[in-house]
């Protein structure tokens, strides 16, 4: 099988952070069961570059087959086959693209051709009006200091909304969606650590495999907060739909992972980043007055 490099970037996503949180040492573990003899030690690279580069070395060859099988095997979801076929359906959006999809029976993990991806013109145009109308919605009057975080982070965040303006008004994408996406990160963390019971309540909570518990908030990614976030009703879907222009922008403060994917942010990129931003906040602060 060969899949191309958006595959990859979310087949690395999920064995880095989505099946399990693995270390370094794990993932040396993990990629040595097909074929690779590698040691964790002093120089090690990072996580997503490590994992990355083996996925592009097994790119196209059986082993790799076999890594997305024992990936998704259902013995490592018992009590969790929910969670385990919203992964592969969440994958296989990906995957479709390079002909494929994962089919899940019973205990066994099989491949089979896709039949394709339909891709309506007239529902591309219905996302190009949306996403025209959500960036065109206005939020005014949002007050930093009525979010449901810990008032002495209040400041720190006025900060970064003052800066991510600047940053927008002299076209610094890049510098602009990165502060964007943690400023996010860390609002959403303040309200589910507000809220704990809710949130570690949700369907879509991210699970510790060892304990089989909600993961620490420390350990959440900012998919993980968005989702759970909309599914407790402190966002709603159009944050939600949208919040893909910050997925995963964390990783491209490296330079070399910035370079391999060739990611060039845009103004129109910052511009609905931003928007999802603001939208977050005035739905979190509607909602915490209700």
């Amino acid at each position: 099988m060969i899949i191309s490099q958006k595959t990859i970037e979310k087949l690395r996503l999920l064995i880095n952070e989505e099946t399990e949180k693995r270390s370094g040492p794990k993932l040396v573990t993990f990629f040595n069961n097909y074929g690779f003899t590698d040691s964790y030690g002093a120089g090690f690279p990072s996580r997503w570059m490590y994992t990355e580069s083996k996925l592009k070395q097994l790119n196209g060859k059986p082993e790799l087959d076999k890594c997305i099988k024992d990936l998704f095997a259902p013995i490592n979801f018992i009590s969790r086959f929910s969670e385990l076929d919203k992964l592969i359906s969440d994958f296989n959006q990906y995957l479709s693209f390079d002909g494929w999809q994962i089919v899940r029976q019973g205990q066994n993990i099989t491949f089979q051709k896709a039949k394709g991806v339909d891709i309506d013109n007239e529902k591309s145009k219905e996302v190009q009006t949306n996403e025209a109308e959500f960036l065109k919605a206005e939020f005014n009057d949002i007050s930093i200091s009525s979010l449901p975080v810990d008032s002495c982070l209040i400041p720190y965040l006025e900060t970064r909304i003052e800066e991510i303006r600047q940053c927008l008004s002299v076209k610094a994408s890049l510098s602009a969606i990165f502060l964007i996406g943690s400023t996010l990160e860390g609002i959403l963390l303040g309200v589910a650590s507000k809220h704990p019971a809710i949130y570690n309540k949700a369907n879509s909570v991210p699970i510790d495999k060892k304990t089989g518990k909600p993961r620490n908030f420390s350990e959440w990614t900012l998919n993980n907060f968005i989702d759970v976030s909309y599914e407790v009703g402190f966002l709603k879907e159009d944050v939600k739909k949208f919040s893909h222009a910050l997925r995963d922008f964390r990783n491209y403060i490296h330079p070399y992972q910035q370079m391999s994917i060739g990611f060039q942010p845009d103004e129109h990129t910052a511009r609905i980043c931003f928007q999802v931003l603001k939208a977050a906040l005035y739905q979190i602060e509607q909602k915490s007055k209700s």
